[in-house]
């Protein structure tokens, strides 16, 4: 790696290390049926069959797609949610945190936002400005407060591996770079409590973000005004969980730990994820 990339990828380290149960903060509810893993079923419309309910938007992050909701999508699904799991552009915070405000400003009705790692950051900026948002739900991701960078936030609880798990190509015009994980190092420091057969597949599939992008500083957080959940990833070795439970209490989030879970725990234990957005749903609505 050269010189001019190295401060780039301690940029990326801090600002896209974007994931029995130890409650930290309010303790989420439990779904409609304890143990069964699911979301409370939502009642519907008669004259339409449609989903009453809100509507809950799955944000991925950095080196994952929307595929990575798959488990939790398909749950609240059978359980009558109205669902949308965007393409989260990656680019910067200000542009993805816009194109998601204005995916948002077209749902009809309440909308939970829920953000994986990076996405977290999105949700806690777009949904400013929409009356309609009624809940944030966190899972193992970033929730800035105002002027906040990821880095900054990262410099502060040290534990990650993302950086030395890098790997950068430059964009067109030298300026800036793309980062992904080393597929080598991509189980271990991204998906450890997956199988490698899986993770084989994520690694060569694996959407990066840009560097440049990635560094800007988020606005006034959402989590101020809007409820939220948080999911914590015991065991993460990308956004250290130490910080994952330190943004949690600051926001005031009703916080679940999944001890042993690994960055993408809405892969490994989707149904601790749905209880948890099916908490958010029954207490906003």
């Amino acid at each position: 790696m050269t010189s001019e990339v190295h401060p780039r990828r301690r940029v990326l380290g801090g600002l896209i290390a974007a994931g029995g149960a130890l409650v930290v903060g309010a303790t989420a509810h439990a779904s409609a049926d304890p143990g069964s893993g699911t979301a409370s079923r939502v009642e519907a419309d008669g004259a339409t069959g449609r989903a009453t309910g809100a509507t809950v938007v799955l944000v991925h992050g950095v080196f994952a797609d929307a595929s990575g909701w798959n488990a939790v999508t398909a749950r609240l699904l059978e359980a009558g949610h109205q669902v949308l799991a965007p393409a989260n552009p990656l680019r910067d915070l200000d542009g993805d945190s816009a194109y998601l405000s204005s995916v948002v400003a077209t749902l009809p009705g309440p909308v939970i936002l829920v953000g994986h790692s990076y996405g977290g950051e999105v949700i806690t900026n777009a949904a400013r400005g929409h009356d309609h948002v009624k809940a944030l739900v966190y899972v193992a991701a970033f929730a800035p407060d105002e002027g906040e960078s990821a880095l900054r936030l990262a410099g502060r609880f040290p534990g990650s591996e993302l950086e030395g798990a890098l790997v950068t190509r430059p964009l067109p015009g030298g300026t800036d770079a793309d980062g992904y994980i080393d597929p080598a190092k991509f189980h271990r420091v991204f998906a450890a409590d997956l199988p490698r057969a899986t993770t084989r597949v994520m690694a060569v599939s694996q959407r990066p973000g840009s560097l440049n992008g990635l560094s800007g500083a988020s606005g006034v957080p959402a989590w101020r005004t809007v409820p939220s959940w948080y999911v914590v990833a015991g065991a993460d070795r990308v956004i250290p969980p130490a910080l994952q439970r330190f943004m949690a209490e600051r926001a005031r989030s009703r916080t679940v730990e999944v001890e042993g879970a690994s960055h993408v725990v809405m892969m490994s234990h989707p149904d601790v994820v749905v209880r948890q957005i099916t908490a958010a749903y029954r207490a906003t609505r």
